[in-house]
């Protein structure tokens, strides 16, 4: 496989697995506490990789969850972000400019707050008053914050007794690291190819509903501009129909991305009408990858992180045909933050 690390992969996966425990006693403490709120603000593009857990505890729970982004926080900040809200900061650095101001801008106001990082000795890991380090990298950071904050997420909803068997779940997931490095193996020559079709193209829409649209999203913006400058239209399914379904003619790239929820139709219905106007339609489906004992029930909560494994494969072809690593930048080193 391409610039892959198998032993390294399923060790970062692992640890962000291994929160599971620490993330369900920490739950219960904070809602002993009397927390009433919980929020997500993460920087950029991990801020869309908490999205799938916040809209699972939107249609599971009463209690508020929700996203604010970092910058907009300091300066003009939701009601409620008092005492009684706790803060998930996730960073893969820990020294993300926004949210080392944004912590500062927390604690002067009482606010609690739990960091997810990938180094321990940085700001943002620091001055959290919880936090959580699981090494990982850009190519392994998609799937390791997925999981981390699906779990923080589970484990708040089963201490309100909103999610049964989370222990069960916990340890079907605890089999997805290694079935994960599976399905980029079985996805390879397929992302080969598809990386030396695509190579060439100026321009994709990317769409996709529920629990994958973050990362149709995510991948369109954060990876196909920021890394690779190729314009992308990302759109929800259910707005395609509201103007990008215009756009769509022969020879204009789409990729719906499907997941195992129940906004799947959604895509179906995209896919359908994209394939009578145009011969560039490619699906990746989340039901697709095999995963021998996951339930159904967590397969549903998974289908970011799958469509993240398998994406990140096409990443590591289209690097090498463009000639062009995903580390390099035209303005990100210059750009005053």
């Amino acid at each position: 496989m391409l610039n892959f690390n198998k032993d390294r992969f399923v060790r970062i996966q692992s640890g962000g697995v291994s929160i599971a425990g620490e993330a369900q006693l920490l739950m219960r403490k904070l809602l002993a506490e009397g927390i009433e709120r919980l929020y997500f603000m993460g920087t950029g593009g991990v801020q869309l990789l908490t999205l799938p857990a916040i809209e699972l505890a939107q249609r599971r729970s009463t209690f508020p969850v929700s996203a604010q982004y970092p910058a907009q926080v300091v300066l003009d900040p939701p009601a409620g972000l008092d005492g009684n809200a706790v803060v998930v900061i996730p960073s893969l650095s820990g020294t993300t400019k926004e949210s080392v101001e944004l912590m500062a801008f927390l604690k002067k106001r009482g606010v609690r707050t739990l960091s997810l990082t990938g180094h321990s000795d940085t700001p943002i890991a620091r001055e959290a008053d919880h936090n959580f380090t699981n090494f990982a990298e850009d190519d392994t950071s998609s799937e390791s914050f997925y999981l981390q904050t699906l779990l923080i997420v589970l484990a708040l909803l089963a201490e309100r007794r909103e999610y049964d068997g989370f222990d069960a779940t916990v340890a079907e997931l605890q089999l997805l690291p290694g079935l994960l490095a599976d399905a980029k193996a079985s996805f390879e020559d397929k992302a080969a190819e598809l990386a030396a079709i695509i190579k060439d193209d100026a321009y994709h829409i990317f769409t996709g509903a529920g629990s994958v649209w973050p990362e149709a999203n995510y991948y369109g913006m954060c990876i196909l501009e920021e890394m690779q400058w190729i314009r992308t239209r990302p759109v929800h399914a259910a707005d395609f129909f509201h103007g990008t379904l215009e756009l769509v003619e022969p020879g204009v790239s789409v990729f719906v991305l499907k997941g195992e929820d129940a906004t799947r139709p959604l895509a179906d219905r995209v896919e359908t009408f994209a394939r009578r106007y145009t011969d560039r339609v490619r699906t990746l489906d989340a039901a697709s990858v095999e995963l021998p004992g996951i339930s159904a029930e967590v397969r549903s909560l998974i289908s970011p992180v799958l469509l993240a494994t398998l994406l990140e494969r096409l990443s590591a072809h289209l690097e090498v045909l463009r000639n062009h690593p995903l580390t390099t930048r035209r303005y990100y080193k210059r750009v005053e933050y």
